[in-house]
Formats: structure tokens, sequence, C-alpha cells
């Protein structure tokens, strides 16, 4: 009997392990409530019905980052694909959504996710929040409730999914430096309890008494604490805060899912590309030579133009650097692409071994199987050893502390 084609095969045949770098759950409705003090709920997440429809208040007020916080009715896995690829218009969203489903237990249950990644051919899977990461810009004006809310956050996690559940799930507790004290003690909070990989919103660190860089010296003993402990630090896109920039514009600066106004997608703005230049120009890599920093969820279409300064930036003022940037880059940072982006150009700037394949399974607009990945990359040129390293080993080594 002939062996199949490629064509014949699906991506499971055609590949043996994989981690996805972009998993997500669907939180509890107690996420931010159940470890939150209830004298602090008003100033940090409560639920409140309105016209009929639950609600989430953070901070007093009616948050949108979500259509429907409660996640009961949500969209189907993969649901906006031919969107994201560029065949359909912004108008047929709602056909593109189609009916929504009821949520699923492998949403909320570690168990029964691993269930669903067997059958899809996942060995593991960071995963990350999904109303988490449009939490943190709501009270940026409240540090006691900021950081009281994703204290709770982290211990409902740990609660529900723990952070590391049969070496399969690696959950990633949400950390914030708004106040570099608390930031070191939550960061030992999670390292004690399994953390492998933890997660900060892209974007400068938004301080009531003052706004500050990444690299600024007050946050050397986080990043000291991360180098020492091998944990790999990821940046997931989110609400990062550049709702500043419309608002200089006349555009409402709150920011929506799926309802991101033309002007935010066509100003030269990438809270992505600005954190992992703070992280280089403040010599952040020099200090901590072991740090190491994944990007998730925002693509790679920044990777480019960043270089571009960097190379530039390096021949006019290398004093500047301890090497390179670019070459930093390389050894510190790792990307993890959507399957649109231009995957051989990404492989050319940073290198195989620093590529993450991820599928931001189960949201609307990633796959809904996530191994089709391989295909995309099948489509790039990439060989099989290559192929290897981006759908499994990249990912598996930075849940590994470094030798």
């Amino acid at each position: 009997m002939p062996e199949p084609t490629k064509t014949e095969q699906t991506a499971a045949d055609r590949i043996s392990r994989a981690f996805d770098a972009d998993n997500h759950y669907y939180e509890a409705t107690d996420a931010f409530t159940r470890h939150v003090p209830r004298e602090m709920q008003s100033r940090c997440m409560s639920w409140a019905e309105i016209h009929g429809k639950q609600r989430l208040l953070v901070g007093g007020r009616v948050n949108r980052f979500i259509p429907n916080p409660t996640f009961d009715p949500v969209a189907k896995p993969g649901a906006l694909i031919d969107y994201f690829r560029g065949k359909i218009s912004v108008e047929d969203l709602g056909a593109a959504f189609g009916e929504l489903d009821p949520i699923r237990p492998a949403y909320r249950d570690p168990a029964e996710r691993v269930q669903v990644m067997d059958s899809q051919g996942l060995d593991a899977a960071l995963l990350f929040p999904t109303l988490g990461v449009g939490m943190e810009n709501s009270l940026k004006h409240d540090q006691e409730a900021l950081l009281c809310a994703f204290g709770g956050f982290n211990r409902w996690l740990l609660d529900d999914w723990s952070y590391n559940y049969e070496d399969r799930l690696y959950s990633t507790p949400y950390l914030t430096l708004a106040d570099p004290q608390w930031a070191v003690s939550e960061l030992e909070f999670v390292i004690e309890r399994g953390a492998r990989v933890i997660n900060l919103r892209p974007g400068p660190v938004e301080d009531p008494a003052g706004n500050r860089s990444l690299g600024d010296p007050r946050h050397d003993a986080f990043w000291q604490l991360a180098n020492d402990a091998g944990i790999t630090v990821a940046f997931h896109a989110g609400d990062s805060g550049y709702g500043f920039m419309l608002e200089k514009w006349g555009i409402d600066p709150e920011f929506r899912a799926f309802q991101i106004p033309a002007m935010f997608t066509l100003l030269s703005m990438s809270p992505i590309s600005d954190s992992m230049a703070s992280l280089l120009a403040d010599g952040v890599f020099t200090r901590f030579p072991r740090l190491r920093v994944a990007t998730i969820e925002s693509g790679a279409e920044w990777v480019k133009p960043l270089f571009d300064k960097l190379e530039k930036a390096y021949k006019m003022r290398g004093y500047l650097f301890a090497e390179d940037p670019r070459e930093t880059f390389r050894k510190h940072i790792w990307v993890s692409p959507f399957y649109e982006n231009n995957l051989s150009e990404l492989a050319e700037l940073i290198g195989v071994d620093h590529i993450l394949f991820g599928s931001d399974w189960p949201h609307a607009e990633g796959l809904a199987d996530p191994l089709s990945f391989v295909e995309d990359l099948e489509e790039a040129g990439f060989n099989s050893g290559d192929i290897d390293k981006v759908m499994y080993s990249n990912t598996a080594s930075l849940v590994i502390p470094p030798t």
C-alpha cells in the first residue's frame, strides 16, 4: 500500500510533538473576587446586572474590554481566521462569528483541557488569561486596588489551574511592576508554587507617582530574581494603555476587543516593540545575562522595523550598547508570530531557534486546529528539523531553567 502524500496527511501526521506557546482559559466569574477582600471589591472588580445582562465593573466603572466577560456563550475557536488572513472584511465579522457556543468544560478545567489537547495532538501548552490581559490599565490610577486584584487573581489561578498541571499546562501568573517591592514578593510567591513562566503587559510601567521604563533601576531586584530563578518572562498582548495616542486625535481611548478604530492600526505605535526596545536600550540583558523573554500574541510585523532601528542606532552610537543589540535580541528574546506573518523573514532576522508556535486556542481569532500552524511553516519553506524546533523544542526550553 503506497505511503500517503503530504497533502493527504494531516498536520498531526507530519510532526511527532507540539508545545503551544499561546493557549488560553476563559476566567471563572469569581477569578477577580474569590481571593479579594469584600471591602476592596468595589475598587477592584465586581459584577452588576445592567439591562438584564451581567456586566463587569472595574474600579466602579463598566469595563468593555471583552463583550461578554462571563464567556457564556462564547465564540467558536478559530471563527475569525478568514478575517485575520485578510479574506473577509470587518463588515463580515458578524457572520463570521456565527452562532455562539455554551461555555465548554475544557475552557475552565485543566483535566478536561488535557483531554482536548490529547485529541488535538498537543503535548503541552502555556496558558494565558483572556480577561486578565485587559484589566491592568483600568486600575492604573489606584495602585492599591491594582495589586490587590492581581494578587487575588494569581491565587485563583493557583486554585483552578495550578501553575504546572502534570507538566502539560503551564499557567502564567500575571504580575505588574507598578510597585517594585510587590512585584518581587509576588514573583517569589509564584516561583515557590511551581510557576515556570509569568506574564507582564507590554508597555511602560504606569504609576500615579510617575511612569517608568521597564529597565528602570528600581526594577532590578525583580529582574535579578527572574534571572536567578531561570523563569521566563512573557509579554502577552492586551490593553497596554496606548489609548492615550487615540485620545490625542480625539478618539475614545477605551480598548474594546474587535472594535479597534482604524487610527489605532495605522499609527506608528507598538507596545511590544517599545517594550523590547526598552529592555535593550536600558541594558537589562547585560545586567541579567540569564534572563529570557517571550513575546506572545503580538505577532512579528514589529520585528523588522525594530531591527532596522537597532542597526542604525548601533552604527551611530554603538557606545550605548555592550554589543550589537540585534545579537542581544537573538540571545534573549523569543517571538510567537501570527500564522499570517512572514515566517521566513522572521527566521532570517532572529533565527529559527527563537520562533514559538502559538495557536491562541480557543479564541475566535486563533486556530481552530492548533497543529494547522505546521502548514504555514511548510509553505514558508521550513524543513522538518526547523518545524520541530518551532512546534515543540523552542517553547519546551523556556519552561526549563537555563544551565
